[in-house]
């Protein structure tokens, strides 16, 4: 496959590839351009270049088009998810739910076009003042690989509706479904190079988009350490940044819930995408007076889970993505059955079969007993693996769920809106789900606080970020 500048498909100035292959078995799916800073700087050029026109066009008119590539993204659903399903990883049903969000996302801008329009401001005395909205200009997005269709939406569409142009990086290990959303995206109008992808690494392609000084407004969305290093960067050339760094999200379980509703809830919030999600629930906390049966039943709904390549059907958890992912994985449960920081009551290794010898497997695992100094509970796990901590009560619960650098996302399962309303008001996070866990429709502004990043993405709340604006005063 190749990378998109300027509304066309084009190789990298090297000349180089990659290879890109399916985390379940390791067959190679497709190549992709080995991008480098050169190409990135084309891609910018051709992001500038369209700006003038594509700024001028009304915002109305820009979601037509939206709504038109919308259209166009769920007429080719099933081909666009199994794409997904092979270089990813993830079970079809849930690679499907992801394409059907994108096109989401994008009908919501699409829909929001209206109200952006510039108006009058009353003032004291008969007075009148403006507000002008004016893009920022080029755009640059840096995504991950762990659901690289709804967050390339997340960029996309709140940078377009607002009249910029960019410049997007896919992840390494899954360009090949971003490439093809850009490509039904021009297939319903969009001009040449309003959305221009770039594949390649990120010490070269990513490195370019930080410091290009044509490129004025950063979002990317990765582990807090590269965010940091992205932060100092940007601030070379005063870019605008919106950081989305990922998290520990605690799920705390009371006493009064609904247990089979909670444990489903458990199940999914953390064993979704194989636990690879920056708002899966990763520490659970459950009160002591109901922690022996809600265990019990937690752990014999894991071991029903079906594992296997995510094309299969029934395929309830896929593989991981990468080898770097499931290694990590593998070290952190072997340390804590090493140090004694836990004890591992189901999974904790690969699974047995030929089917999974030469894919990322690893069973979906359950920590009881888990030390407080943990890395499990200290450090974001990004992969199938929970750890769980009895508490006594709901005091407890919160200061230890927020006894974390990081402030993504939370849950509370409870009946009691009491106990909920003083979880959401006491809990350090970005959002906080009462009886659910993981949905973000596009309606919602997302982001974290403390180490979990800056800025919010989705809603009305992010618009703000893609414009620059100009008081009058008259």
């Amino acid at each position: 496959m190749k990378m998109l500048i300027d509304g066309e498909w084009t190789d990298a100035a090297s000349g180089e590839t990659y290879e890109v292959h399916n985390p379940a078995d390791g067959k190679l799916l497709d190549t992709a351009p080995l991008g480098n800073a050169e190409d990135v700087k084309r891609a910018a050029d051709s992001a500038h270049s369209a700006l003038k026109k594509w700024s001028t066009v009304s915002a109305r008119d820009r979601g037509k088009i939206l709504f038109k590539a919308a259209q166009h993204v769920r007429d080719q659903q099933n081909t666009l998810a199994t794409t997904l399903t092979m270089e990813q990883g993830k079970p079809f049903k849930e690679a499907r739910d992801e394409i059907q969000g994108f096109a989401s996302i994008l009908e919501y801008y699409a829909g929001i076009s209206a109200a952006l329009e510039d108006g009058l401001i009353p003032l004291a005395h008969g007075k009148y003042g403006a507000m002008l909205r004016r893009p920022i200009g080029v755009c640059g997005a840096i995504i991950p690989w762990n659901v690289p269709a709804i967050i390339m939406g997340w960029k996309v569409g709140p940078a377009l509706i607002t009249g910029n142009t960019l410049v997007l990086k896919p992840a390494t290990t899954t360009p090949l479904t971003n490439l093809s959303l850009a490509y039904a995206m021009y297939e319903a109008g969009l001009p040449k190079g309003v959305l221009n992808i770039v594949t390649g690494p990120g010490g070269s392609v990513g490195d370019e988009i930080v410091r290009n000084p044509i490129i004025r407004k950063l979002s990317f969305t990765g582990s807090v350490e590269t965010g940091k290093r992205v932060l100092q960067a940007a601030s070379a050339s005063m870019k605008r940044v919106t950081l989305e760094l990922g998290g520990s999200d605690p799920m705390i379980v009371c006493d009064d819930v609904d247990m089979k509703k909670a444990v489903n809830g458990a199940v999914h919030g953390r064993f979704y995408n194989c636990g690879q999600t920056c708002t899966a629930a990763k520490r659970l906390f459950v009160f002591e007076s109901i922690a022996d049966e809600f265990i019990g039943q937690l752990k014999a709904r894991v071991e029903r889970l079906k594992v296997g390549n995510g094309m299969d059907e029934g395929t309830e958890m896929g593989p991981m993505n990468n080898h770097a992912q499931w290694e990590q994985i593998k070290t952190l449960v072997d340390e804590v059955r090493e140090k004694n920081e836990g004890k591992v009551i189901t999974g904790g290794s690969v699974p047995e079969g030929e089917q999974y010898k030469n894919g990322f497997f690893y069973l979906p695992t359950l920590v009881s007993d888990v030390a407080p100094d943990s890395r499990l509970v200290r450090e974001e796990v990004f992969g199938p693996v929970l750890p769980i901590v009895v508490v006594k009560d709901l005091d407890e619960a919160i200061e230890r769920a927020n006894d974390t650098k990081y402030g993504l996302g939370s849950s509370i399962w409870t009946n009691d809106m009491e106990r909920a309303r003083t979880a959401c008001e006491r809990l350090e996070s970005g959002i906080t789900w009462i009886n659910q866990h993981v949905k973000l429709p596009p309606e919602m502004p997302f982001g974290g606080v403390k180490a979990s990043g800056i800025g919010r993405e989705n809603g009305m709340e992010t618009i703000d970020a893609y414009y620059e604006l100009k008081s009058i005063m008259f």
